[in-house]
């Protein structure tokens, strides 16, 4: 099963982001390496883990774009023209603490309701890991390094600047128990 959702997973990635974002794409295909070298920590959740993060940003695809908020349209996108599982959507729609960046949209309501965030801490911390420690273009790099890119590309005073202040933290947290998780692993 899980190599059958991780195609999938790939498939529509590829098919949104490609050609439209290609520095999104190469994001996209480094986080989902992230997840495939994390997977192990996550047992039958792995491939849900790779294919939550091979379809993170899909809400990025410009004909996907409705709220502009692409954690809310990504998941929409998957449960609406997909079907995609519920476990699947909500990670996608939740994605690095995105009821914070919704709060700072107006959109923590809508978020929220739709898509209740996933009381599964490791699972939530591995796609969390996978993505802050990528660069936007498919790189490894470390936590601290990413929220510091992120704050550069869109500034202090933006939404998204706000928001990965505040998210800092609570990304920086989520790393280190990944990081724990993974030390645990027998070699």
């Amino acid at each position: 099963m899980g190599d059958l959702i991780e195609e999938w997973a790939t498939q529509v990635a590829e098919a949104e982001l490609r050609s439209t974002l290609p520095r999104r794409w190469a994001h996209t295909q480094g986080v989902a390496k992230r997840a495939v070298e994390v997977s192990q920590v996550l047992g039958q959740d792995a491939g849900l883990l790779v294919a939550a993060a091979t379809l993170h940003d899909v809400g990025y695809a410009p004909r996907l774009a409705a709220t502009g908020f692409h954690p809310l349209d990504g998941a929409r996108f998957l449960h609406d023209e997909h079907g995609a599982g519920e476990r699947l959507v909500r990670l996608v729609a939740n994605h690095s603490f995105a009821l914070l960046e919704a709060e700072e949209r107006g959109l923590k309501g809508e978020l929220s309701t739709e898509f209740p965030q996933l009381e599964e801490p490791l699972l939530v911390d591995a796609l969390v890991y996978c993505d802050m420690t990528t660069t936007p273009d498919g790189d490894r790099t470390t936590a601290q390094d990413r929220v510091t890119e992120i704050r550069s590309r869109y500034g202090d005073d933006s939404v998204v600047g706000r928001f990965i202040r505040r998210a800092a933290p609570e990304i920086f947290a989520s790393v280190e128990r990944v990081e724990a998780a993974l030390a645990d692993q027998p070699r």
